[in-house]
């Protein structure tokens, strides 16, 4: 395991077995492609450790398969079966692309995201699953239509051992500084910038 350097040991009463397995709130945020990628990878440690896995998509066709959605779920039937890992459930929150917004109307997608924040908020009370992957999150939260505050006092007043893991672009600053683990995605080069299409295998 690598042995991270602590820069300041926190005066919080807590043991160091305590600290080190607190329930975690991470932003993946930033321009770059890989702030679902590497969520889902995280998914795929926690599925590995046994724990009940909560996947909610939201601002993507729910036509749309995506190639995690397919090995998640696959990773749950596995579980059904042997025993091995852990559950998992995929809920897909939202009808319309976050980088355009073509289908449906502006109220359907508030609804949508308002149903969808509504229910992750039932779930954490009721400590539903272990690890939680609210993927491209932040756009309802930039557009409005789920509120900021409601947001960070109820991820931060989580119950339990839930680790929830957040994408997409924009993450607003008061998400931001309430959470334990934030990355920002940018871009060195990406190959559409040459005028390539986004290909199977890589981008789905």
């Amino acid at each position: 395991m690598p042995q991270g350097q602590v820069t300041a040991v926190p005066v919080d009463g807590l043991t160091t077995r305590q600290r080190r397995n607190r329930p975690l709130l991470a932003v993946h945020t930033g321009e770059m492609k890989g702030k679902s990628t590497a969520a889902f990878g995280m998914a795929m440690r926690a599925w590995n450790q046994g724990w009940s896995i909560a996947v909610y998509q939201f601002v993507k066709s729910a036509k749309w398969k995506v190639g995690e959605e397919n090995a998640l779920t696959a990773l749950g039937r596995v579980h059904e079966t042997t025993g091995e890992g852990g559950p998992v459930v995929w809920h897909k929150m939202g009808s319309g692309w976050s980088w355009s917004r073509r289908a449906g109307t502006e109220t359907d997608h508030a609804a949508d995201a308002a149903e969808g924040w509504a229910q992750i908020k039932r779930d954490l009370a009721a400590e539903a699953h272990r690890f939680y992957v609210l993927d491209e999150f932040t756009y309802p939260l930039k557009w409005g239509w789920v509120d900021v505050d409601d947001v960070v006092a109820t991820l931060t007043d989580r119950p339990g051992n839930q680790h929830v893991v957040i994408t997409g672009r924009d993450a607003p600053p008061a998400l931001i500084e309430a959470a334990d683990l934030v990355v920002e995605m940018t871009k060195v080069k990406h190959p559409m910038d040459a005028g390539q299409k986004g290909q199977r295998g890589i981008e789905w």
